[in-house]
């Protein structure tokens, strides 16, 4: 039986990679005679688990989406065997396949999504204290949440913290739930409130038995399944000049209820794989899109609410569900017509039509901010990113038409590209892979001159504002901000004290940025009106709307593009 199970599951890996006229009774036929089967190692299950999961998303029949589903409804009785032996369970928590049904993920998350988690998996929730570890932390942080613990913790080296926060806790409530509710209450900010619960270090055992946040069971309900009876769509079937081209997406705007179930199930879906992200963590359900991609793809993007959101760059998040199935996960933040865009998809669904999806994802961000020029992190491309670099992920960058902007490596990239020519079976040597992954890649399409954004950095721009600081203020940030402030204020002539905490914080973070720029009192009053409507846009809830009014003010560009320029940079030192 074993030896069969073996056979049967080779030629369910065989069906990810069969799609076309007669596949998918093959597929069905494969399925039928898993039915029953057992595997009595972790390998073979993940393996038998994720091609499943692939099938169930890609299917080439309604019947192959049925047939998997039956039989990921199986797979954690078969976990719950092999899972005791310390060897196998290990397999399991590897964040390339963690998050499968019956496994327990382990993990500290931040705040806000140790709550949410919290909050919506109460009784598979738990918390694992490191108490050696941050004795001292401790002692400074849960004061302010139980009475008279200084009396102890100040000067005892054996305060039994977990004693005090067991006789705090009402009688039902867990130690993590109390911990969670009391630091909720206190008058903080949001970013305090998060720094004193990370200092404590408080991890948090996720049983994942019967839960349908589990990568086996998670899912948004389909009408219809999408059906594969065609082959897959290939990258070299995807133009991105044509897609950027093509008819816009239908959108719709959810209602906040709608908005908080998919931002729940995305804030799930990473956390069972051992991620976070800063857009699902704090994502706003106020803003939440859904698109329809067509092939069963639908694609959700969202802002982020006030308190979270970033000082001068626009920020959306999002993820992708391909036949209810949650596949991949997307963050994008941009500055006028730039948008350095994140893309991941979750390691089951790799070969699945990654590059049209990919496409459709880029359409959608151009077509709800306007962006003409896409960046792409070091990091996606292989920077410290190991199996970047075993995949060869800079080459699909390269094949969808981007470019390296740095001119070394893309003399680089076109050494490589003509020994290819010579040579079809040439393969880039992965100490290339790296050298190409130090920097990153572009691709302008709609009238966006090429290398206008090659060196511009952010974190360039705000190490020209700390030395701003240091050099006219003495270091005194607080003072910075009051002159600055002050300063562009009287020059755009407006009166802040009619404008909202929301948007005089906007203001401020203008106003150090554009102490870089010595002519903005020579502006024209257009342009200084147009600034107002930008500082304010960035302000509101709709981070879109905010890219989208940038764009159009040309002197504002022009002035940060120089001052977080390589160029700039190199004048300063």
């Amino acid at each position: 039986m074993a030896n069969r199970a073996a056979v049967h599951l080779q030629q369910l890996e065989a069906m990810k990679r069969s799609h076309g006229p007669g596949c998918a009774r093959i597929c069905e036929r494969v399925l039928e005679r898993l039915e029953g089967a057992k595997f009595e190692d972790a390998q073979s299950l993940i393996q038998f688990h994720d091609a499943l999961l692939f099938l169930r998303a890609f299917p080439q029949s309604a019947r192959v989406a049925k047939l998997a589903d039956r039989l990921l409804a199986t797979v954690e009785a078969q976990v719950q065997r092999v899972i005791d032996l310390p060897a196998e369970a290990e397999l399991f928590d590897d964040e390339a396949v963690s998050g499968i049904a019956g496994t327990t993920v382990t993990n500290s998350w931040t705040f806000e999504l140790a709550r949410s988690l919290a909050d919506r998996h109460p009784h598979k929730i738990s918390a694992e204290w490191s108490v050696e570890e941050r004795y001292w932390q401790m002692a400074m942080v849960l004061p302010n949440c139980l009475p008279l613990l200084e009396d102890d913790s100040f000067v005892e080296a054996d305060t039994p913290f977990l004693k005090w926060i067991e006789a705090a806790a009402e009688t039902g409530n867990s130690d993590l739930n109390w911990l969670l509710s009391s630091l909720a209450k206190l008058p903080v900010s949001p970013r305090l409130r998060t720094s004193l619960y990370d200092a404590l270090g408080v991890g948090m055992q996720w049983d994942l038995r019967g839960s349908p946040a589990s990568r086996t069971l998670a899912r948004r309900p389909v009408s219809r399944f999408f059906v594969h009876d065609t082959p897959l769509q290939q990258r070299k079937q995807v133009s991105l000049r044509n897609e950027m081209a093509s008819s816009p997406l239908q959108l719709r705007k959810l209602s906040r209820y709608e908005g908080q179930t998919i931002i729940d199930m995305a804030r799930d879906a990473l956390a069972v794989r051992y991620r976070e992200l800063h857009g699902t963590t704090h994502g706003s359900p106020e803003c939440v899109f859904e698109a329809d991609a067509g092939r069963g793809v639908r694609f959700y993007l969202w802002s982020l609410p006030d308190q979270w959101q970033l000082p001068l760059r626009g920020y959306l998040a999002g993820i992708t569900i391909k036949n209810g199935v949650p596949i991949n996960y997307i963050e994008a933040i941009g500055l006028f017509e730039w948008l350095e865009v994140g893309f991941n998809t979750f390691y089951a669904f790799r070969e699945g039509e990654t590059a049209w999806i990919y496409s459709k994802v880029l359409h959608l961000l151009h077509q709800l901010t306007g962006v003409t020029c896409i960046s792409v992190y070091p990091y996606q491309i292989g920077q410290d990113n190991e199996e970047a670099i075993e995949s060869g992920a800079f080459w699909f960058y390269r094949k969808l038409g981007f470019r390296p902007g740095r001119p070394d490596l893309l003399a680089l990239t076109e050494l490589e590209e003509t020994k290819m020519k010579r040579n079809p079976a040439h393969r880039t040597a992965a100490a290339t892979l790296r050298k190409l992954a130090e920097g990153h890649m572009f691709f302008e399409f709609g009238g966006t001159q090429n290398g206008r954004w090659d060196s511009f950095s952010t974190r360039k721009l705000g190490l020209a504002v700390q030395r701003k600081m240091a050099a006219d203020f003495n270091g005194d940030a607080e003072r910075m901000r009051q002159v600055t402030t002050s300063r562009l204020s009287q020059i755009l002539a407006v009166n802040l004290d009619t404008w909202n905490t929301r948007e005089r914080w906007a203001f401020s973070n203008f106003a150090v940025v554009l102490a870089l720029v010595p002519d903005v009192a020579r502006w024209t009053n257009d342009d200084k009106r147009a600034l107002v409507t930008v500082i304010r846009a960035k302000a509101g809830p709709n981070e879109t709307k905010y890219l989208r009014r940038s764009q159009k003010l040309n002197v504002l560009r022009e002035a940060l593009l120089r001052a977080g320029s390589d160029a700039a940079n190199d004048e300063a030192d």
